[in-house]
């Protein structure tokens, strides 16, 4: 199955100049959902890891059923103030100011090891923040993965020395 043909892409969103992917039209078909959540599984089946990363929001549509389906457990990365208790953030920037991502501080034991997985990456920004806290909560990054990456913003190249995947890419 082709699972970019069930991204719909909607041009001018959410500002001019912007060609946004929705991945709504492909969890909403059942059978295209479930494939591109064995195309993951496919590109990490091999990989020795304890628990899945997902980055909010649209990371945790595709890393939660990853990790029902791998048997292991899913961390969320959250946008800030939605988690209690002992948390660490990472601040990085975008292209109109910058923003913040927090994970609890306490979720990994030293050694743990951890898919970091998205849903779509353009600069890169919030999946190295997030790649960095992950790190700082004392667990190794065994591949960072996203199902859409537009190619073109060259978001990738902050992964050098990272095992990484996209399933479906755009030149943006």
């Amino acid at each position: 199955m082709d699972i970019k043909s069930k991204i719909r892409v909607i041009e001018n969103f959410p500002k001019e100049g912007i060609s946004f992917k929705d991945i709504t039209t492909l969890t909403q078909d059942g059978e295209a959902f479930a494939e591109a959540i064995k195309q993951i599984e496919d590109q990490v089946k091999d990989l020795e890891f304890d628990y899945i990363v997902g980055i909010e929001a649209r990371g945790f549509i595709i890393g939660a059923p990853l990790a029902l389906k791998l048997g292991k457990g899913f961390v969320p990365v959250r946008k800030p103030g939605k988690l209690p208790g002992n948390i660490i953030k990472k601040e990085y920037s975008l292209e109109y100011g910058t923003n913040v991502v927090e994970i609890d501080a306490d979720v990994f034991k030293k050694g743990d090891k951890v898919l970091l997985i998205d849903d779509l990456l353009a600069t890169g920004g919030t999946a190295k923040a997030a790649l960095d806290l992950v790190e700082e909560a004392g667990a190794e990054i065994v591949c960072v993965g996203f199902l859409i990456e537009l190619e073109d913003l060259k978001g990738m190249d902050l992964f050098e020395g990272y095992k990484t995947f996209s399933l479906v890419k755009y030149d943006h």
